[in-house]
């Protein structure tokens, strides 16, 4: 637990969008002093100095150390996770780590993952700002008090046009970690957190831009209680300039409708009821990037802080990179 009027000194790992967003959130966030930067491009770096006037810009991890540093965020492509968090834990440079979802690429990754991250005893978080958002949680607030009755099934969709336009045969996504990991764990984890365990009953690759990848991809879940629900996840539709999450959620009173603008609730024999985001005073201390950017940053700190657990915890979120692993596993056999 850290002391409320001491400064928390942060680290940043990745400079590339991510990056550059939470080092200027947590930049204004109170009790917050960014300590320093890494990133292996030299034009980032020299970037990097000219706005962040004394700070270490590093190209290299371990050159944290002298730093003293309280946490260490890890804002790098999603097949780096593994390896950088695990030298932070083995080299003691930080107990505390948040990392952009997905923890790794693979499960078992991940496991041993929170099991370091145990060990050091610290605070952990994954970037699932999803659940951060006032619409997702008015839809939980909505299931809890039962509104639309029992549930019966859901569908939920994670849709960019990050790809539409590269050609077949591209490797351009594959630095990304693919779009379940990249795209869909958001809204799988948010299925989770709504729905509890979920198993994978199929899965389908619809319009793959190489051989082996996963760009375009639907698959089933069961659930507890007879719920089943699909996904569908692509990072290769038109017209999705913003990346979009929804889910829509049917059960015997009626059915409730979420994404990040709005929820739509439609009981039956009754004229649907929107509430928009607007509706729902989605106001923060500082905008940039969407307001659940803040809210989770603000979150991580106060966990600290408090020496809580956060909502998004390594253990926590398991749960999604056990059903990321199912998907993959429909896929190779």
């Amino acid at each position: 637990m850290a002391s409320a009027n001491s400064k928390i000194k942060i680290g940043v790992v990745g400079l590339g969008k991510m990056g550059i967003m939470h080092a200027c959130l947590l930049n204004v966030v109170p009790n917050v002093e960014v300590r320093g930067l890494c990133d292996k491009s030299r034009l980032i770096r020299t970037v990097a100095k000219n706005a962040y006037k004394g700070v270490t810009v590093t190209d290299s991890l371990q050159k944290f150390a002298p730093l003293n540093l309280d946490a260490i965020y890890v804002l790098t492509p999603i097949p780096s996770h593994y390896a950088l968090i695990k030298e932070i834990y083995a080299t003691n440079l930080a107990k505390n780590v948040f990392v952009e979802k997905t923890l790794t690429s693979k499960y078992s990754h991940s496991e041993e993952l929170a099991k370091l991250s145990e060990k050091a005893g610290g605070v952990n978080m994954v970037g699932y700002m999803k659940r951060f958002g006032v619409t997702f949680n008015k839809a939980k607030a909505l299931l809890e008090q039962q509104v639309i009755g029992e549930l019966s099934s859901f569908n939920a969709y994670a849709f960019s046009s990050d790809f539409a336009s590269i050609p077949e045969g591209s490797t351009a996504p594959n630095a990304r970690g693919g779009v379940i990991e990249d795209l869909g764990s958001h809204v799988v984890d948010l299925a989770v957190w709504l729905f509890g365990d979920l198993k994978v009953t199929y899965a389908q690759a619809n319009s793959p831009l190489t051989v082996g990848s996963l760009d375009d991809v639907t698959f089933g879940v069961a659930g507890v209680d007879g719920l089943n629900g699909t996904f569908e996840v692509s990072w290769r539709k038109n017209d999705y300039r913003m990346p979009e999450f929804g889910l829509t959620i049917h059960g015997k009173k009626g059915t409730l409708h979420a994404n990040d603008d709005e929820v739509r609730l439609e009981l039956n024999g009754t004229e649907p009821t929107r509430l928009y985001r607007h509706d729902m005073n989605d106001n923060v201390d500082y905008f940039l990037g969407g307001a659940e950017y803040w809210r989770e940053d603000k979150h991580f700190i106060d966990s600290i802080i408090s020496g809580q657990t956060p909502q998004t915890n390594f253990q926590c979120t398991l749960a999604v990179d056990s059903l990321l692993e199912q998907v993959r596993h429909k896929f190779n056999g």
